[in-house]
């Protein structure tokens, strides 16, 4: 910590845990609390229950898991790809160039995402391209919002390579495509592990566009949730939202673990 008397530390760890706790901790504790009870008894829910697991592993929830998961895969490794390689392009194209494509690329974030949704939505509704009420155009509107998040990482991290390494290859005769794939890329391997699991976890909670697009037989987690508790059915909806939490936190520590091995190739 950059507090170095003992008060101050003391000071800065007592300010966060009152920050944190309630704003962050408290709301996602009487999540699972809420996951485990059948009723409410006064500020509280209680009897225990595991029944609304038991419904989230099955049927129609475990499909819009499914579907969940392979949105996110999808979406994550098409935004990783456009992203890293625009990323590369604009270290090239310059200033004034790389000026011009970040801000293209931060578009879909400079508007809500229920905008973003009503865009996809209209374009790809009639020919050439008709996507709508399928699983596409929600797995593209998850793309378009998530590229953006790639494209600042991995531009970010391209800007603190040292030339050295592409120079001394280059310099040894290399091809500019193996100094891409043997030297470039590897060394940008922590920030795309980075990248792909900020992509993933946005496109597993994204709702908003995906209200506005998805098919009856492409029904999202998020999606469900939302249903369950607008339908009333707190517990059930606060069962597939710890299910939904897990299964994101599992990902992105699977995805830690292989940018902590890359760190240190």
């Amino acid at each position: 910590m950059l507090v170095h008397s003992r008060t101050g530390r003391w000071t800065a760890w007592v300010t966060f845990a009152v920050l944190f706790v309630p704003l962050f901790a408290l709301p996602l504790l009487v999540i699972v609390a809420a996951s485990f009870s059948t009723h409410w008894s006064g500020a509280f829910p209680s009897g225990p229950t595991t029944e609304h697991y038991t419904a989230a592993v099955r049927g129609e929830s475990l499909q819009a898991l499914t579907t969940s998961l392979v949105t996110a895969l999808t979406a994550s490794l098409v935004a990783l790809t456009v992203g890293t390689w625009a990323a590369l392009a604009g270290a090239a194209l310059g200033r004034k160039g790389k000026r011009v494509l970040d801000a293209l690329f931060m578009l879909p974030v400079a508007v809500p995402s229920v905008v973003v949704g009503l865009a996809v939505l209209v374009a790809f509704s009639q020919p050439p391209v008709l996507l709508n009420g399928t699983r596409w155009i929600v797995i593209l509107a998850h793309t378009v919002l998530v590229t953006a998040f790639a494209h600042q990482s991995v531009s970010a991290a391209i800007q603190r390579l040292d030339p050295m390494y592409e120079q001394a290859a280059a310099s040894l005769g290399a091809r500019p495509s193996y100094v891409l794939l043997r030297v470039r890329l590897p060394l940008l391997l922590p920030s795309l592990n980075a990248a792909a699991g900020l992509c993933f976890a946005l496109s597993m909670g994204e709702l908003s566009a995906t209200m506005m697009l998805y098919p009856p037989d492409w029904t999202p987690l998020p999606v469900l949730i939302f249903t369950a508790t607008d339908r009333g059915s707190l517990f059930t909806g606060s069962a597939l939202a710890v299910v939904l939490m897990a299964t994101t936190l599992l990902a992105l520590l699977a995805v830690s673990r292989v940018r902590t091995k890359a760190s240190f190739r």
